[in-house]
């Protein structure tokens, strides 16, 4: 039986982990300057920042060069061919390859450049902070003991939430006080099983018709839709981080009765409850 390649760095080595992370010091005519070749990609997700110099991605006769400040993401199965780009005489990169827990999933479907290789480049004030928890979670992912992947893990998924945040600040105007007010009310009493609008709009102060336009201006959906989509938001969550019993789950999120819950969320998600937490498994 062949040897496994124990350096990530270099052909051969087999990912096999939830976490790997490190940072890829190309130079021209240095041992790694080769050309990453996978044109069946990987069994799970690669996020890029490119740190110094220039490199080029190869995607069915496209490309693009990534310079400093540049985050691509790759997912299953997408084509890897990049490498040092020709006319620059370096190529630092930081990579993390991670397999994602089941609710990242909308934080990963990231803007393509080609095919399905996402791209994001934060803007000037935000480019130190993106740059420092990329480190970070290098640093913890190359750390020893028992809780090291999983603090790379949970690092990962502040960088991905603080994309979120700041394109979603960057879409939408700040919210209204009184409907951020109405959806914290909200999300502290999703476990309670009876739930009106007259309750939420009496806690800050507006009357319910009121409230009720102001969440449709503001966040394009009703009261009733937002807080469906929590208790769906918050019910993946404890399946996926918990072992929870599924009825439980329910009545953490509102459902007193299991089988209605089971059926309100397979109507959300497509798989029922226990569906859903085999798949995270």
């Amino acid at each position: 039986m062949p040897e496994l390649q124990n350096d990530p760095l270099l052909p051969g080595y087999s990912f096999n982990a939830h976490l790997v992370a490190g940072l890829t010091p190309i130079e021209a005519l240095g041992p790694l300057d080769f050309f990453i070749d996978r044109p069946l990609g990987m069994k799970g997700y690669i996020l890029n920042l490119t740190v110094r110099g220039e490199g080029v991605i190869n995607n069915q006769g496209k490309n693009y060069v990534c310079r400093p400040g540049d985050m691509l993401l790759f997912p299953p199965g997408e084509v890897h061919h990049y490498g040092r780009a020709p006319d620059s005489k370096e190529w630092y990169h930081q990579w993390v390859y991670f397999r994602p827990r089941a609710y990242w999933q909308e934080w990963l479907n990231w803007e393509p450049i080609f095919a399905h290789t996402g791209f994001y480049r934060p803007d000037d004030a935000h480019q130190e902070g993106f740059s420092q928890l990329f480190q970070q979670i290098i640093d913890a992912g190359q750390a020893e003991g028992r809780y090291a992947e999983l603090l790379a893990i949970n690092l990962l998924e502040q960088l991905l939430l603080r994309r979120m945040e700041v394109l979603n600040a960057s879409l939408n105007p700040p919210l209204d006080n009184r409907v951020r007010d109405a959806c914290q009310y909200i999300s502290d009493h999703l476990a309670d099983g009876h739930f009106d609008i007259a309750s939420v709009a009496q806690h800050v102060c507006l009357s319910p018709s009121r409230l009720s336009h102001l969440f449709r201006q503001q966040l394009g959906v009703s009261v009733l839709s937002w807080r469906e989509d929590q208790r769906i938001s918050q019910a993946k969550l404890l399946l996926s981080t918990t072992r929870m019993p599924i009825a439980s789950v329910g009545r953490n999120v509102g459902f007193e009765d299991q089988l209605y819950f089971s059926r309100v969320f397979k109507k959300c998600t497509g798989a029922s409850p226990s569906e859903f937490r085999a798949g995270c498994e």
